[in-house]
């Protein structure tokens, strides 16, 4: 990599950590922080991973952090866990996305779903929602016009797609079909 090349990568993470610190940025300067971003390859996803989100005005904003997500798991290209969550014994669990997925569109008309009770109540009916089998590929696909690892679930209409940050972090928007505005969150390696 070029010195050149070096700069333009810091330049990138420093606008990303900018726009974290601030707490929230409008979903076109997201977008933009996204496009600016590298394309990463599927191996380098294979891991765990933990979440946090990017806020952008959107209706899930907060909502996986109140319900204590905790990441996702990269097992290999063909088996991942795009929920994992925190039980309230501590334990790691990874979640069924089609039993709990559907419900989103519920955010935008009942808005008391996002609130602190709703997600320990979550925490609590997660042994009901656990699964042991992955739910969802790695791939690569292309979005807004550059090819990048893309996580697909298996039966839902959701793509997450993945940039690079560097190489601990990557930036991610969820592309749920049938939705005006895609939902951002970040990926850190667990245990790096």
């Amino acid at each position: 990599m070029s010195a050149l090349q070096a700069d333009q990568s810091d330049l990138k993470a420093i606008r990303f950590s900018v726009a974290q610190q601030i707490g929230r940025v409008s979903p076109e300067d997201a977008l933009a922080i996204f496009d600016a971003l590298e394309s990463i390859e599927t191996d380098f996803m294979i891991g765990a991973w933990k979440g946090e989100g990017f806020e952008t005005g959107h209706t899930m904003d907060g909502m996986l952090e109140r319900c204590h997500w905790h990441g996702k798991r990269f097992e290999s290209l063909e088996h991942v866990h795009p929920l994992v969550f925190r039980k309230a014994s501590g334990k790691l669990t990874s979640v069924k996305p089609l039993l709990v997925m559907p419900g989103m569109g519920l955010l935008e008309r009942m808005p008391f779903l996002k609130s602190t009770f709703v997600g320990k109540l979550f925490q609590w009916t997660l042994p009901l929602l656990s699964g042991r089998k992955s739910a969802a590929r790695l791939r690569m696909t292309t979005y807004r016009g550059k090819p990048s690892a893309t996580m697909i679930y298996d039966n839902l209409p959701i793509n997450d797609i993945f940039r690079k940050v560097d190489d601990n972090t990557v930036l991610g928007i969820m592309d749920l079909k049938g939705t005006k505005a895609p939902f951002f969150f970040v990926l850190r390696r667990d245990n790096p």
